[in-house]
């Protein structure tokens, strides 16, 4: 008598787009409620910008050149936009050690038993991560206001401007995300992703014009920062908040940035989550 075998597959996915953003807003869900029940998590992601903002105005403030000008007040305004830039790219790191957790948890083997759009798994998770940023955004533009920072020229009073300065550091941070996303997938641990998704942020944060004028860097360096998605970000928020420190630099980005600031972030999706995606379904197969 022969034996008949039947292999077990997990059961297909309506698909669709809508398919796809209902499991990821299922997804989405999931690490939101997470999220509330480990508060710690996004009171440590809040505390660490808060420092950066207290130090650097308060400590190097008066040290640092704008324009030619010491006056630390110049410096405080110069300096936000790069500390809102600093602040949602740095989320990279959480999201590349909670899907390496989930990853190692085995959460990945769940999720391929359930009629799911596989993409949906990442995309919910960056949906997650860009709340908190969107709350840690929020929490440090109150604490800048507090500390001095003020919008300026050309109109103050423009919400519309300041609006889209902010979106744009939110675009930036989902797209810096779905980075996190693929080093997450790429490791083995929690702790290897965390290193992994904020080490080479240090380089991409400080080769830029987040913190000083590149106008004092040697010229090859200037040509990097000039060119680097973080500085386009940056200068494109100096520009809608009206704030010091908008570079005379002929490069591209720096004569456009609100544009350079979307195109980059949009190549940073697409290219990555490609890549994440991908990375996904190979992982699960």
């Amino acid at each position: 008598m022969s034996a008949v075998t039947h292999s077990v597959r997990a059961p297909r996915a309506a698909g669709g787009i809508g398919q796809s953003v209902r499991d990821s807003l299922v997804v989405a869900k999931r690490n939101l409620i997470r999220m509330t029940r480990i508060p710690e998590m996004l009171l440590f992601g809040v505390i660490q910008p808060v420092m950066f903002v207290v130090l650097f105005t308060y400590v190097f403030g008066g040290s640092m050149s704008v324009g030619g000008s010491t006056d630390p007040d110049i410096y405080k305004n110069f300096l936000m936009a790069g500390i809102f830039a600093q602040t949602v790219t740095f989320a990279t790191a959480g999201s590349a050690a909670g899907i390496a957790d989930d990853m190692q948890k085995g959460l990945v083997d769940r999720f391929r038993s359930l009629p799911m759009a596989r993409g949906a798994v990442l995309t919910g998770r960056t949906v997650a991560d860009l709340v908190q940023t969107s709350i840690t955004l929020l929490v440090l533009a109150i604490v800048a206001l507090l500390v001095g920072w003020r919008t300026g020229t050309p109109d103050p009073t423009n919400a519309a401007r300041i609006l889209g300065g902010f979106a744009l550091l939110l675009l930036l941070g989902y797209a810096f995300t779905w980075i996190g996303a693929l080093i997450g997938l790429s490791v083995r641990t929690p702790e290897a992703a965390t290193s992994g998704g904020i080490i080479w942020l240090f380089p991409v944060t400080f080769i830029s014009n987040a913190f000083v004028d590149t106008g004092m860097m040697t010229p090859w360096l200037r040509h990097v920062a000039d060119w680097n998605p973080f500085s386009a970000t940056v200068q494109a928020c100096r520009v809608l908040f009206g704030n010091p420190g908008v570079s005379e630099s002929s490069a591209w980005p720096m004569q456009h940035p609100v544009w350079a600031s979307l195109l980059w972030s949009v190549l940073i999706i697409v290219v990555f989550r490609t890549l994440a995606v991908r990375k996904y379904r190979n992982a699960a197969s």
